[in-house]
């Protein structure tokens, strides 16, 4: 009887023991989770990763007791806001200060200066945060030719190329202020190129997005089906997601640009509120010949500003 005690005690303190190693905790969006080590206390884990005491406890409302934390216990760490100038980098294992500095080509001391929040710049740790110094300051505006591109975390050189169906090459040599294209990072900016007009088929005219646009509302702009504008757009991979400065191709005529209207019409820029009805008006043209002089607009009831309407002279 009593060595089935013994057998029932040691049970119950193995299960107690494999309960204490095994995290079930998950942390929330914009913490990362630290597993605790013999001797942390939760002052020492805030010093460790360079956040306020206050901070760590509150990210921590599971933890009842912050005074009292056990080995194998898992403590959500809240992320560290970089100042600008610099971007957030996540310590991976295996990292060091030196290693961080050589990556991103920063002087070692320049890095430890930004980081006055890690006590100690020899000894880091897995999911620690670092602020790196952005040491090629992006421009303040891309040249002629080009549209600026936030980076978002995930971003590479050629996701960003696919995603606005550029060349890796032509997005590299667009961005010489880059020295190394395979490092970029979150905030910084790339010049993207627009692509040349000439990459539509016959039969669709080049549109660029402007802020707000979808696929959907481009269709209803230029009174073409969704299905037949992504047709016409193979090289869109995700027709979900599209940019401002990126080239839709839209099935039908090219509209005319500004100032190159036919003979015996003259250009006409649309402007809010403006419909062919209220610029035939406007102008003292039928409405008949108005329409007649644009066929490059596939629904008359569908004009939208910005778009170059020809109007017949009187």
């Amino acid at each position: 009887m009593e060595n089935d005690d013994k057998i029932h005690l040691n049970q119950e303190q193995q299960a107690e023991k494999s309960i204490e190693v095994q995290p079930t905790q998950v942390c929330g969006p914009n913490t990362t989770p630290y597993v605790v080590r013999p001797g942390d206390t939760m002052f020492s884990i805030a010093r460790q990763f360079g956040v306020s005491l206050d901070a760590l406890i509150k990210a921590n409302p599971q933890i009842l007791d912050p005074s009292q934390l056990r080995p194998g216990q898992i403590v959500c760490i809240p992320q560290v806001v970089c100042p600008t100038g610099t971007f957030a980098y996540i310590v991976q294992p295996g990292d060091t200060m030196f290693s961080i500095a050589r990556r991103f080509d920063v002087p070692l001391q320049t890095l430890i200066d930004a980081n006055p929040q890690i006590p100690d710049p020899a000894r880091l740790v897995p999911g620690q945060t670092v602020c790196v110094p952005i040491t090629s300051p992006p421009p303040t505006t891309c040249p002629p030719g080009t549209f600026s591109y936030t980076v978002q975390p995930g971003d590479s050189m050629w996701s960003i190329a696919r995603k606005f169906g550029v060349s890796l090459d032509a997005l590299i040599a667009a961005n010489p202020q880059i020295p190394n294209p395979n490092l970029i990072f979150p905030g910084q900016i790339v010049c993207v190129p627009r692509s040349a007009p000439g990459p539509c088929p016959p039969g669709t005219f080049s549109y660029t997005v402007q802020p707000g646009d979808s696929m959907w509302s481009i269709a209803r702009k230029f009174g073409v089906s969704l299905d037949a504008l992504i047709a016409a757009n193979p090289q869109i991979p995700n027709p979900n997601l599209i940019f401002p400065g990126q080239i839709v191709c839209v099935p039908g005529s090219q509209p005319p640009p500004p100032g190159r209207c036919p003979a015996g019409t003259f250009a006409y820029t649309v402007r809010p509120g403006d419909s062919m009805w209220s610029i035939a008006k406007r102008f003292g043209v039928s409405l008949d010949a108005l329409i007649a002089a644009n066929p490059q607009i596939p629904n008359p009831n569908l004009i939208f500003p910005g778009q170059t309407v020809c109007v017949p002279n009187r």
